[in-house]
């Protein structure tokens, strides 16, 4: 009975890593659908930073739309976006960017 209960706590915590892995990638995913959405000719890139729970993010986005605009005008346009994510997070580090002429 001791090796079975055994045997099952080990699978229990690998179960439990996997859908913790999977939640953080739909996380991040989520996260990248709403800022493509919003921003849908922009270039984005959605990093977790957290280490592996899932709670911390970095966000690129490189737009045309920003240009004009403060540094802060572009971080607000992102956080609007991301509020009810944003509620949820330890954190997000934002980076914005206009894409360079060709």
């Amino acid at each position: 009975f001791m090796v079975i209960m055994s045997r099952l706590r080990g699978i229990t915590s690998i179960l439990t890593r996997f859908l913790s892995s999977v939640q953080q990638n739909n996380a991040q995913q989520q996260i990248h659908q709403l800022l493509t959405g919003r921003f849908p000719k922009a270039n984005v890139n959605v990093v977790d930073v957290s280490g592996g729970c899932g709670a911390m993010f970095e966000v690129f986005v490189e737009d045309k739309e920003f240009e004009g605009l403060s540094t802060l005008k572009q971080h607000k346009l992102i956080t609007q976006t991301l509020k009810e994510q944003i509620k949820n997070m330890h954190g997000v580090r934002i980076h914005t960017s206009i894409p360079k002429a060709k």
